[in-house]
């Protein structure tokens, strides 16, 4: 299989030289170019040219003067300079370990997949590389809720927020894309349904330098995640503000016959549950609903989830309006508020998951049947 290799840099000039020779080491009986594309504003460039005359596979070097789109927008450079048409994107700091890309191409020579992804969140991956505790939560956190706005694209991709990655550039609508900042593999998945196949890595500490994960970054990915998801996920808000607006016209509507409010904060929950289950059944998730399994399986679970949620969320309403000496409503309005995020990544996750050994079962049916009447 003949690569290209697409590494972004910026500021990396302290790991190109080892990044080389590790990657020759590795893919030493592998034809392959290594593409640098280059953001930096260091010395970095010239690092990167006298690596490349010791080089022991050709490199190549895009300096870009005026970036555009970040890390993803280098990447997408990348691919579309490549000499080949499978792409291995990685970053130059070495936590992308190149000792992993033999198990990348040895998945992809079975010629089933357009994408493999290596995983830091399957068997045999970690995660140690971040830099901390916190880290690792926010990325543990922005997979979770990723994988909640794009359950059907995501679905066979534990870590869709990796840098490290194998593709072939002739399934990827390169035109399509519209990258900000660090996650263009989410990009990629996200604008076409392609085949993902997986392989466990290691996220490594970085070799030398800073990382570059910063507020701004998280901002760029909140701002991508939006854009690319903006339909479905509004469309759950809309639905979800909806009914929280009825929850709390219901919830008035008893206190002011003197119910008390706890009673009338359950029975508002209970009509707005039912009710949201069956906007979110025509309207939101409409697309997912034949994927997913059958309706009452699918009413069961969402009815019992927002069950769990409001006898978590009414007690705690109590304890602002007894404690903190909230008024009921408001008190009622900020746990819904609270709810609205959980909600959302548990209805995509679970409720309406695409069911995919009942769509491998329903394929071998004909099978099935047709070697039945053959026994018989």
């Amino acid at each position: 299989m003949e690569l290209s290799l697409i590494v972004p840099t910026f500021n990396e000039g302290p790991n190109v030289r080892e990044l080389l020779r590790r990657l020759a080491d590795t893919l030493d009986s592998t034809v392959y170019e290594v593409v640098f594309v280059d953001d930096s504003t260091d010395d970095t460039p010239d690092i990167i040219r006298a690596a490349a005359v010791d080089s022991a596979a050709p490199v190549r070097l895009i300096h870009r003067e005026r970036p555009v789109g970040g890390l993803g927008g280098a990447v997408v450079e990348g691919i579309r300079s490549a000499s080949h048409d499978w792409c291995l994107v990685m970053d130059g700091d070495l936590q992308h370990p190149p000792e992993v890309i033999p198990q990348l191409l040895a998945r992809a020579a079975r010629g089933d997949t357009d994408v493999v992804v290596a995983s830091r969140y399957i068997d045999g991956g970690t995660s140690d590389g971040l830099a901390n505790a916190v880290r690792t939560t926010v990325s543990r956190a922005s997979t979770l809720l990723t994988k909640a706005m794009f359950p059907r694209k995501l679905n066979g991709c534990s870590d869709p927020m990796t840098g490290f990655f194998l593709l072939r550039r002739s399934t990827v609508d390169l035109e399509s894309l519209q990258p900000r900042g660090f996650k263009i593999l989410l990009e990629i998945l996200a604008r076409r349904q392609l085949r993902v196949s997986e392989v466990p890595f290691a996220f490594a500490p970085r070799f030398a330098g800073e990382s570059k994960a910063s507020f701004t970054q998280g901002m760029r990915f909140l701002t991508q995640l939006t854009m690319l998801r903006f339909g479905r996920m509004s469309a759950f808000a809309i639905v979800g503000g909806l009914g929280a607006l009825a929850n709390l016209a219901i919830m008035w509507a008893l206190v002011a016959v003197h119910m008390p409010y706890v009673w009338a904060a359950v029975v508002a929950s209970v009509i707005t549950i039912v009710a949201n289950f069956l906007a979110l059944e025509y309207l939101v998730f409409a697309d997912m609903r034949a994927d997913s399994g059958r309706m009452w399986h699918r009413f069961v679970k969402s009815f019992t989830f927002n069950g769990i949620e409001a006898i978590v969320r009414i007690p705690l309403i109590a304890v602002l309006v007894e404690r903190a000496h909230i008024p009921s409503v408001i008190a009622a309005a900020v746990t819904l508020i609270a709810a609205f995020v959980v909600r959302f990544v548990f209805h995509a996750l679970v409720v309406y998951a695409p069911k995919k050994r009942r769509a491998e079962a329903a394929a071998l049916a004909p099978a099935v049947a047709a070697s039945d009447e053959l026994a018989a």
